[in-house]
């Protein structure tokens, strides 16, 4: 099927992230003249009924794309093909072709949404019983929908539309054809991007067991999926699983002559002895890599400035201070006069990180300056909806940390949006930042707001954490304490009574938080014990001194691992 221009391989090989159109926007400098946009011919309905007319529209509209002509024109084609199509043929191949053409001109010109109703109807058009050619079609367009839903930020739909395209492919090529493990790759990537790591553990397992049996020993693909399932484990806090691939993958990689590709798998090696606080062999993995990449990208390599945030990080946490800021400036360095060809997520994405170091050593002003210039990096499109979230989220807390409640308010109501939009509504880190907009709003007084996003965060942090996680049970306060402040006494002493059966259980009797928690739960049940006339309490003591101080002291620390997400 040559003609499915969004495929990379023959039959039921991943697409390519759809058909590669050239961006049809270009900058104008100031004051030059623009031309009028290209008035679009009109479709003679009549001359649609011809069988010929169809593909050779299809084949000009192939042409202009490959040309790079105006889009606009590609798109004229391809509809007026697919409408040839649908006269003269009827449901089939050819109708299916011309709409994929269509959907990746519109997603070309940031018309997302018309895309993934073109792409609906051709997975409506093509059947797989009609022979493997179909079932490619089908498979084809529900890949192409994925990445669309993917382009619009919207990753769960996503991973809906890459599950259906693998069953077809495994319907009609069985389980363990090679093709069947990019797809699985492919989604093990999509459920990473969510943090639904069990799932994604389990493709990925899937693609390591195919490569193994049709690459055989020692091939670069399975070194790629032990590079993914490492990722995979360290997310999931099983760092010994996590530097096992690690290693595999070096060996694989160092038989395979990649030192390039060695060089960043030490750089994760050098992670997972960070978070398994083996400092001094995590020095020596990030001084490895950082001898190769400056040896083979040059010593102003973005590369380079990422092992340098990674060694700050290492040196913060080891106290050395000193040593931790000159490896940050140096990144930033790199940073201030990027290479020609380097994107501008990756600046961004090491500008935040830069900035988790320089939040856990307060100074969050400076913090707050590399953030903003992240943000202004990144443009706010769908795609990056998520990246900017994390970085909104990230200011929110330090605008509360400085007592900018306002701006935090802002920030982390702003985040909130984008997550939804996103479809990051029911993890746990959408949990946490509801908790941390729920604590701006009892500073601003928003106690009916303040009540609504703790409950929710409450919900989903039971439903992904469990009722016992610390993050749970630190909802659970903030809801008791919000209760308490708008006249619930009786449901903030429940849950009091909870928390402090679990903090007994978990940190025993003696345990500072625990009493903080008796003494809290005491002055309520003395209160409920008499006529409600009471002075109102400081917003401070509403939310729990203890818990108060504690989102002071950890609350840079939650935070500085959330920024890639992306």
């Amino acid at each position: 099927m040559a003609a499915l221009a969004s495929l990379k391989s023959s039959p039921f090989g991943t697409p390519a992230r759809s058909v590669t159109i050239p961006d049809p926007v270009h900058k104008t400098r100031p004051g030059k003249k623009t031309a009028p946009p290209e008035k679009q011919p009109m479709i003679d309905e009549a001359n649609l009924d011809n069988p010929d007319l169809g593909p050779f529209l299809l084949k000009l509209a192939r042409e202009a794309v490959g040309s790079g002509e105006n889009p606009n024109k590609a798109l004229d084609y391809a509809l007026r093909a697919a409408k040839s199509f649908e006269r003269c043929s009827g449901p089939g191949l050819d109708l299916a072709m011309s709409l994929h053409l269509v959907a990746a001109i519109y997603c070309s010109l940031g018309r997302f949404e018309e895309a993934t109703r073109v792409l609906d109807r051709s997975i409506e058009v093509s059947d797989p019983e009609n022979g493997s050619d179909h079932a490619l079609a089908k498979f084809s367009g529900y890949m192409q929908l994925g990445d669309t839903y993917s382009m619009l930020g919207q990753l769960e739909q996503s991973i809906v539309c890459y599950g259906s395209g693998l069953k077809i492919q495994m319907d009609t090529l069985g389980e363990s054809d090679p093709r069947v493990a990019e797809t699985c790759r492919y989604l093990a990537e999509a459920h990473v991007q969510v943090m639904q790591f069990d799932e994604a553990e389990n493709y990925s397992m899937k693609t390591l067991e195919i490569h193994r049996e049709h690459k055989g020993p020692a091939s670069i693909e399975e070194a790629a999926d032990r590079r993914l399932m490492a990722l995979i484990y360290e997310a999931k806090g099983d760092y010994e699983s996590a530097l096992e691939h690690l290693v595999l993958a070096s060996m694989l990689m160092i038989a395979n002559g990649q030192d390039n590709e060695v060089a960043a798998i030490d750089v994760g090696i050098g992670d997972i002895y960070l978070s398994l606080c083996r400092f001094d062999e995590a020095v020596f993995s990030y001084q490895k890599a950082l001898t190769v990449f400056k040896s083979t990208r040059g010593e102003n390599h973005p590369s380079v400035a990422s092992v340098f945030i990674r060694l700050a990080d290492l040196y913060y946490k080891t106290g050395k201070l000193r040593e931790s800021k000159s490896y940050c400036e140096n990144a930033l360095r790199i940073y201030a006069k990027p290479l020609p060809g380097i994107v501008s997520e990756e600046i961004a994405t090491g500008l935040t990180e830069i900035a988790a170091i320089y939040e856990a050593v307060n100074e969050p002003e400076e913090a707050l300056k590399l953030l903003q210039k992240a943000m202004k990096l990144l443009e706010d499109t769908p795609a990056h909806r998520s990246t900017i979230a994390g970085i909104e989220a990230q200011m929110g807390v330090m605008f509360y940390m400085i007592g900018r409640f306002g701006e935090a308010w802002s920030s982390l109501d702003s985040a909130i949006e984008k997550l939804r939009a996103s479809g990051e509504k029911k993890s746990a880190y959408f949990g946490i930042v509801l908790n941390q907009l729920g604590l701006s709003c009892v500073q601003l007084y928003k106690l009916n707001e303040a009540v609504r996003l703790f409950e929710e965060a409450r919900d989903i942090l039971e439903q992904e954490c469990g009722i016992c996680h610390l993050d749970t049970l630190g909802v659970y306060s903030n809801l008791a304490a919000t209760y308490d402040a708008t006249g619930r006494v009786e449901s903030a002493i429940e849950i009091l009574e909870y928390i402090l059966k679990v903090r007994e259980e978990k940190l025993g009797t003696a345990n500072p938080d625990v009493d903080d928690e008796k003494k809290r739960l005491a002055d309520l049940l003395k209160e409920a014990g008499r006529v409600r006339n009471r002075k109102g309490k400081s917003l401070e003591n509403l939310i729990g001194g203890s818990n108060s101080q504690r989102m002071k002291k950890e609350g840079m620390k939650r935070w500085s691992g959330t920024s890639y997400k992306n």
